[in-house]
């Protein structure tokens, strides 16, 4: 397709390595090879490559991503990314360094989750020419810790240098907004806000004015960060801050998380099976509560407090734990609970059960890693800043950065033939944010983020018919 069609923008495919079949590895698989890519993955593993390419249309090397004879025949020297997810913080950094020196024109991506080097990344990205560092547990205890700073949300996502907030929440029954149209909600929110989707009965809406909010529905809302815990004041949804959180688990994710939370004043208590690592996190973190005992225990939660703390986070390695205890927790009155969830698939049944917010940090990782790509890919007209997938990636919430004048720049949003199926929900002008309405216009410099249920979108032009 090309531009001049008005349809999506003809960008190259890249050619990309990546090393390590975990759950982060299969799940950027699964996500740029829908988008076109070519994609060779490595693995010491059999089982994992043969798994990886009966389900994909991907090459696949069964080998170590530090041995240059493996990179080599990945075609390590015409390659244009490489990505390094392995379980060992130390063979990826070392895998992206080996590629970097050996591509012509390579950008080498690391997954890191060491705490120690957490402290470093910008060091580690500068020193050794990575194109980006991601650690999943930290973006992981960042977005919990998101949730739990607005516990109204079911999923909030930052936009513009955390400027700009997309925010999930379920309309409850009894709700002012029950069978209020978009068109009046401005009777209600004096601040600006823009809805940009509705999930209903399993069923995706970019709505218009004239659609109506029911019970139920899953809304998806940007607001300017500052005026969020105002707009839901002015819905009737007024939560004062939390004060305490009981997080079950004692890893890198639960370590990360305690720290945020800790610096926010916040009452920490957290549960851990192991005592080794219990007195571990005793010493790191000696301000918060470090119980040694099994989560699951419901005597235990009981002695050690759920029912006097105001927020609830299950974050173990073993998805169906965190699942039956948030369920449980789920019976409190006004605790939010929030729910980490790593290698569980049956996204559908994971939603039925009411676990309050879910978090995916093989999602979040691959999202970002995505969003590089997808700039990567096309370096002309307008970057990809962030990108977040929405709706069990039945919609897309991406930020572009404009760089220079285009077929949308100047001219009125209202009289750009935009396609169906999406939202221009803000405009960033250098620090400005603008919910926008039908006479604004987008203009070189700024950044712009689109919500639509279209995917792949790779330029700002491709919002047009």
């Amino acid at each position: 397709m090309t531009e001049k069609s008005g349809k999506m923008t003809k960008l190259p495919n890249l050619r990309i390595i990546i090393v390590g079949c975990g759950k982060v590895g299969k799940t950027l698989v699964e996500q740029l090879s829908e988008e076109g890519h070519d994609i060779t993955v490595i693995d010491k593993s059999v089982s994992k490559i043969e798994m990886i390419t009966d389900s994909y249309d991907v090459m696949g090397l069964v080998g170590s991503g530090v041995d240059m004879s493996v990179l080599r025949e990945a075609g390590v020297e015409t390659a244009d990314v490489l990505i390094a997810v392995t379980g060992s913080d130390e063979i990826n950094l070392l895998c992206c360094t080996i590629a970097g020196k050996e591509g012509r024109d390579l950008a080498a991506i690391a997954c890191v989750r060491n705490p120690e080097y957490s402290l470093e990344l910008s060091y580690l990205r500068e020193k050794l020419g990575l194109a980006l560092v991601i650690n999943p547990d930290l973006e992981a205890a960042r977005e919990i810790a998101r949730m739990i700073s607005r516990p109204q949300a079911l999923r909030i996502n930052s936009f513009a240098k955390g400027n700009v907030e997309l925010i999930q929440f379920a309309v409850p029954q009894g709700s002012v907004l029950n069978g209020r149209s978009l068109m009046t909600m401005n009777e209600l929110i004096k601040d600006p806000f823009l809805l940009c989707a509705i999930e209903r009965n399993g069923e995706v809406i970019i709505p218009s004015g004239r659609d109506e909010l029911e019970t139920d529905d899953v809304v998806t809302m940007m607001a300017p960060t500052r005026d969020v815990h105002k707009i839901f004041s002015s819905i009737g949804m007024k939560a004062s801050a939390l004060r305490s959180c009981m997080i079950i688990g004692g890893g890198k994710t639960s370590y990360y998380l305690a720290k945020q939370l800790l610096d926010q004043r916040m009452e920490v208590r957290i549960v851990e099976t192991n005592k080794e690592r219990a007195d571990e996190l005793g010493r790191l973190l000696p301000e918060a509560i470090v119980i040694h005992g099994n989560g699951s225990d419901e005597s235990l939660l009981k002695e050690e407090g759920i029912y006097t703390v105001e927020s609830f986070v299950a974050v173990t390695g073993i998805d169906e734990e965190n699942i039956l205890m948030s369920l449980y927790a789920r019976n409190i009155p006004g605790l939010k609970t929030v729910t980490k969830i790593n290698r569980i698939t049956f996204n559908d049944v994971i939603e039925d059960l009411d676990l309050g917010s879910v978090v995916y940090p093989k999602h979040i990782c691959a999202e970002e890693i995505t969003a590089y790509v997808r700039a990567r890919r096309n370096s002309i007209g307008s970057n990809v800043e962030t990108l977040y997938h929405l709706f069990e990636n039945r919609a897309e919430a991406v930020e572009f950065r404009i760089k220079g004048p285009n077929r949308v720049t100047g001219i009125p949003l209202i009289s750009l033939p935009k396609k169906s199926g999406l939202l221009i929900a803000c405009i960033n002008r250098g620090g400005k944010i603008i919910i926008p309405r039908g006479q604004d216009t987008i203009e070189p410099g700024d950044s712009v983020i689109v919500v639509t249920t279209h995917t792949g979108f790779g330029d700002i032009e491709d919002i047009l018919r």
